[in-house]
């Protein structure tokens, strides 16, 4: 049995049976909740390394409970919806959802994206001896082995996917990356993602920045992509 424990929240009873059966299959543990009250009292028990969040939940649904967890834990999240709604997919992913599963769904593909999400959360233990653990470009700073980001002395949450977005960019300042690059770095086994989902990412991570002050961190080059800023403005 792995030790990670996967939070599974939904308020059908047959999809919850499904999911716990296809983890208990893969060696995950799991805790369930039926609602969003029950599903942030859980998430502050059992300190899951993941969540699959079902977003049409009664009275609160799944977007106001990922609202709720992220004012206080950058845990990884994978909303589930039983439409195909692109501003739904959207809207989840800039609020920091690490990814996103349409039902009816594969428990096997369900189980592929937790393993690709809970190794991507896990990737400092595997990362190249050739990367710097440290990288720094004006007032932005970002340690990979302790997954922090800093501006100046304020700490940045980044989910994941954000992290290895920033990190990638921050590695080499100078070069203009595609949005077919940044999905090789941050997506390196998951192929089901668009490119609005990548600026969805990117605004996520310039939003996260300028509050700390620095406005300045990522630029847009039109037609092209993006390269990292001056990440200078203190404004």
């Amino acid at each position: 049995m792995q030790s990670k424990t996967i939070l599974v929240v939904d308020d059908d009873p047959n999809i919850r049976e499904v999911i716990c059966f296809a983890l208990q299959k893969a060696s995950y543990r799991h805790e369930v909740a039926t609602d969003g009250k029950e599903a942030l009292d859980k998430a502050t028990l059992h300190s899951p390394a993941l969540i699959i969040l079902d977003i049409g939940l009664p009275e609160m649904d799944g977007l106001d409970v990922c609202r709720e967890i992220r004012k206080r834990s950058e845990v990884p999240i994978l909303f589930l919806s039983a439409r195909d709604d692109e501003i739904d997919r959207i809207i989840g992913l800039e609020l920091g959802a690490d990814d996103y599963v349409t039902k009816p769904f594969s428990p096997r593909e369900l189980i592929a994206r937790v393993g690709v999400i809970l190794k991507r959360y896990g990737a400092p233990q595997t990362a190249q001896v050739s990367e710097a653990p440290t990288l720094q470009h004006g007032l932005l700073v970002l340690e990979r082995e302790e997954r922090q980001v800093r501006v100046k002395d304020t700490e940045i949450g980044l989910t994941a996917i954000e992290f290895e977005i920033l990190s990638a960019l921050m590695d080499r300042p100078k070069i203009v990356y595609t949005r077919e690059r940044i999905l090789e770095k941050a997506y390196k086994d998951n192929i089901h993602v668009s490119d609005r989902t990548i600026d969805s990412h990117i605004r996520n991570i310039r939003a996260k920045l300028a509050s700390a002050g620095c406005g300045d961190a990522i630029e847009t080059v039109h037609g092209v992509g993006f390269r990292l800023g001056s990440c200078e403005n203190t404004s």
